[in-house]
């Protein structure tokens, strides 16, 4: 006992001289060995286990093979070709000790080698096999197991027998091992055992060389790496070191040097860089502050960074505190759940992009919200760093699609009403000629003639306008307006005759000639003076002027804005207005009259037409450089203006102002000079 615990002293007094560094590396080593060890038994338990494996596969497969050759014997009772079949496979079989084949209730009647009395077999047991019937549940699956004998290992394989769902018996097999399987098995065993060896000497020595000669430099570069880290490029590692040490020590030192020199060269480019990134950032928001479409950026949580004026004006953000505020708790209540749900699927990563439609305020107003995950630069990383919200004002294209759709209905319910009026006319009298009076026949023709005529007025509008928006050229001339005027009352007289409504003229004797296309200028004024006595009711009058505007060339003062036609309208113009005392329009009308499909009688409900007229009448105008204009009031009644060029006014300028007032979308409501008389 004493002996022991001296020795224990011994150790522990062995174990203290050793450094820190020291005792770690030997753990790390004897964990490495025990490691190895182990990997060691189990790569060999693994290649036993292969090799019982091996085996096993081969007595099942060479079990299942036989049974395959025999069993039409056994079923046919053909016991002598039953001997020769099973002796032919076991002489050619080296591995096979024994077969024997039992009948249902296990008795053995053939066994291999052939024997002439049961003592002089030294392989048999017994003379009855004793095996579980749940064998014939599965024929496909025989029973493999293995057993040691006086000459070693021997793995048995029983076979039933099966023929047409009858049991026929069992034929069992056995097998010694593979000889080529187990010299391979003990060839790989000892290279295992040599390379674990190898191994583990190989890991002392590199233990014991990195403490002598690899720690302490490698903890002076560590040390001076984090001194670098720490920006103190001065530093410099001197060690009496060799080989490839000494090189990395050398280009440890030559890379603190470089390091040094660029520190104090690069302060300054870091500053043009600094200068140039806050340049860049402002030229970005400058970008995005002027998008027609509204802008903003959000940060991972989901709060504003950045909004442009577009997106403010959408929401009437104007005089709110944005930034850090979430989107969430800014937006309307109307678009809150669509655009709060896509905004929660982006920022959780289920969606990098969505695309939103959704409508809100009065009037209504439809956006389309696309929200965009900003992730990453780096592929691999799906790191998200904000979104990009981008709206855009659908409102334009909502309105044109719902009047294209009521374009199409009123054209189809015009189409459809005269032609269906035509048909009963025509079909009447083809049907009736003989029954009905010559008074008749002439209405009935006369209807049909009208009703034809309605039919090509409606083509007639739907063929203008798409002539007039398929850039065709025009060819203006100097003209006198006073035959077009007067064409154009002898047109309607009837009609207003017809219904009570008085025509007037007001035109100024003398006036100058004009620079304008007769035929298109006729077909304004007849779309104008319908227009007119369609919302004349009886006893109400539509009056016709034509008048110089202005009288004088002001010069705009330089404190007042100046619009582009301000500018090219300053030389007088020849102004045609149309006015009726009809039933008016609100304010809504009167901002979409010129639209096409546009129909004021789809709210008052009291006239037909397709909504074409005045935008021919807009179309034509713009070709001449001009731009129609009306003013209007419920109850009141409408008068609607155009202006002409005058006679020896300069053609390009002409279709440079043409040119303007196309691009030009907006129309602007103005109200007109009226003559005294």
């Amino acid at each position: 006992m004493d002996t022991l615990k001296a020795l224990l002293a011994a150790l522990r007094q062995w174990w203290s001289e050793f450094t820190l560094q020291a005792k770690l590396l030997a753990l790390s080593t004897l964990v490495v060995s025990l490691i190895m060890t182990g990997l060691t038994f189990f790569s060999l338990s693994s290649i036993q286990a292969d090799a019982r494996l091996s085996d096993t596969r081969y007595a099942r497969d060479v079990g299942l093979l036989l049974a395959a050759n025999v069993t039409s014997l056994v079923a046919e009772g053909q016991d002598r070709q039953l001997i020769t079949v099973a002796n032919r496979f076991w002489q050619q079989s080296n591995s096979i000790r024994y077969i024997l084949f039992a009948d249902p209730d296990g008795v053995i009647y053939l066994n291999l080698p052939l024997a002439n009395t049961d003592e002089d077999s030294t392989l048999l047991l017994s003379r009855r096999l004793e095996l579980p019937d749940t064998i014939y549940d599965r024929p496909g699956d025989p029973l493999v197991r293995q057993h040691l004998s006086p000459d070693g290992q021997v793995t048995d394989v029983f076979v039933p027998l099966m023929a047409n769902g009858q049991r026929l018996g069992v034929v069992a097999l056995g097998l010694n091992p593979n000889e080529i399987v187990l010299n391979t098995t003990a060839l790989t065993r000892k290279v295992t055992i040599s390379v674990f060896i190898a191994i583990w000497v190989l890991v002392i020595l590199g233990a014991v060389f990195n403490a002598l000669t690899i720690t302490h430099p490698i903890k002076a570069l560590l040390h001076g790496v984090r001194k670098i880290t720490a920006g103190q490029f001065s530093t410099r590692i001197a060690l009496p070191m060799g080989g490839e040490l000494r090189e990395l020590l050398e280009g440890f030192n030559a890379m603190a040097s470089q390091l040094e020199v660029y520190k104090a060269a690069n302060i300054e480019e870091l500053k043009v860089a600094n200068q140039e990134l806050k340049v860049a950032q402002a030229q970005q928001q400058s970008l995005i502050a002027t998008m027609a479409d509204g802008a903003m950026l959000l940060d991972d949580q989901g709060c504003v960074v950045l909004t442009n004026p577009t997106s403010q004006r959408l929401f009437r953000w104007e005089a709110r505190k944005l930034v850090g505020e979430p989107l969430v708790n800014l937006l309307p209540e109307s678009l809150l759940m669509d655009v709060g749900e896509a905004l929660q699927q982006v920022l959780a990563g289920e969606h990098a992009t969505r695309d939103i439609r959704c409508s809100f305020g009065s009037p209504t107003r439809t956006l389309r919200i696309v929200l965009v995950a900003v992730t990453d630069t780096d592929p691999s990383s799906r790191v998200l760093k904000g979104v990009t919200v981008t709206l855009q004002d659908l409102s334009r294209e909502v309105e044109l699609n719902a009047a294209k759709s009521r374009f199409i209905s009123n054209v189809s319910h015009e189409l459809r009403t005269p032609l269906f009026n035509i048909k009963t006319y025509v079909e009447t009298l083809h049907d009736l000629w003989t029954q009905i009076s010559d008074e008749e026949r002439s209405e009935f023709l006369a209807t049909a003639n009208a009703e034809t005529d309605r039919l090509t007025r409606l083509v007639n509008d739907v063929l203008d306008l798409s002539r007039l928006e398929s850039g065709q050229e025009f060819h203006f001339e100097p003209m006198e307006l006073r035959p077009a005027l007067e064409q154009t009352l002898r047109n309607y007289r009837l009609n207003a005759s017809d219904k009570g409504v008085r025509l007037l003229c007001e035109v100024e004797p003398g006036l100058p000639r004009v620079q304008a296309n007769f035929d298109l200028l006729l077909q304004v004024l007849d779309n104008l003076m319908g227009n007119a006595l369609k919302f004349t009711p009886s006893g109400g009058a539509v009056c016709l002027r034509a008048y110089l505007w202005p009288d004088s060339c002001p010069v705009p003062e330089l404190s007042t804005v100046v619009t582009t036609n301000d500018l090219t309208s300053r030389l007088p113009r020849f102004r045609v207005e149309v006015s009726d005392t009809g039933c008016g329009m609100n304010e809504l009308d009167q901002a979409q009259i010129f639209e096409r499909f546009y129909r004021a009688e789809n709210t008052v409900h009291t006239e037909q037409g397709t909504g074409l007229g005045l935008a021919i009448v807009r179309n034509i105008m713009e070709k001449q450089g001009s731009v129609p204009k009306l003013v209007s009031k419920p109850g009141v009644g409408t008068t609607f203006w155009f202006e002409l060029p005058l006679e020896g006014s300069d053609d390009d300028e002409l279709d440079l102002v043409a040119e303007r007032v196309q691009a030009d979308t907006a129309t602007t409501t103005v109200t007109p000079r009226r003559r005294s008389g």
